[in-house]
């Protein structure tokens, strides 16, 4: 599993480490308050691989391993972030990631022989730093996300995406750079309905 080849998805000693990271993870999401900062905190140390002074996690959030998932600096993830890390998942700093969005390494063969023997593979995810993952986002086994760029809503990323760009789409393409007029956009609602309103005369 770990050097990404075809692997027994079944094998007992598979099973017995995801039961014990089922156990912790069903601990984090029904028993801990929101309010039990410190605790649902040890208990995230305790499952995931790499840690940094300071992170978010918000509940539910799920995982098979939790060993393989390597946060950066300040990072933070909103509801119902599912990452399937039977490969590893590594965060840059700075990472920011939306409601109901998945990072999943593992796939299926193709052919449904091997599928249904419960042959699985599992590719690494590596997203870099100042990245923000939108909502209802899908990131598929083997992709890089580069530095500073963003994720539209509802994308499936199944490809590399490069940095400092914004992405969207199924599936996930470049569709124009981070550029200094986004840093002087004010985000100011009113102007952003004109802004829009004329976009519609176009």
């Amino acid at each position: 599993m770990e050097k990404g080849l075809l692997y027994d998805a079944a094998a007992p000693e598979l099973l017995v480490k995801l039961q014990t990271t089922r156990d912790k993870i069903f601990e984090l999401n029904h028993r801990l308050l929101p309010s039990q900062i410190e605790e649902r905190e040890r208990l995230l140390r305790e499952i995931l691989g790499t840690t940094p002074e300071r992170f978010t996690i918000v509940s539910p959030f799920l995982c098979d391993y939790g060993h393989n998932i390597h946060l950066g600096q300040n990072f933070f993830a909103n509801y119902n972030c599912v990452m399937l890390d039977e490969a590893p998942i590594t965060f840059g700093d700075n990472v920011l990631i939306a409601p109901n969005v998945g990072l999943y390494t593992a796939g299926h063969p193709t052919d449904v022989e091997r599928r249904n023997e419960w042959l699985e593979y599992a590719w690494p995810i590596t997203i870099g730093n100042n990245v923000w993952i939108c909502g209802g986002v899908t990131i598929a086994p083997g992709v890089t996300i580069g530095d500073n760029t963003i994720i539209a809503a509802g994308s499936v990323v199944t490809t590399d995406i490069p940095s400092n760009v914004i992405a969207g789409g199924n599936p996930c393409r470049v569709i124009r750079p981070v550029t200094e007029a986004d840093r002087q956009r004010s985000y100011d609602w009113e102007e952003e309905k004109e802004r829009r309103a004329q976009k519609a005369l176009r």
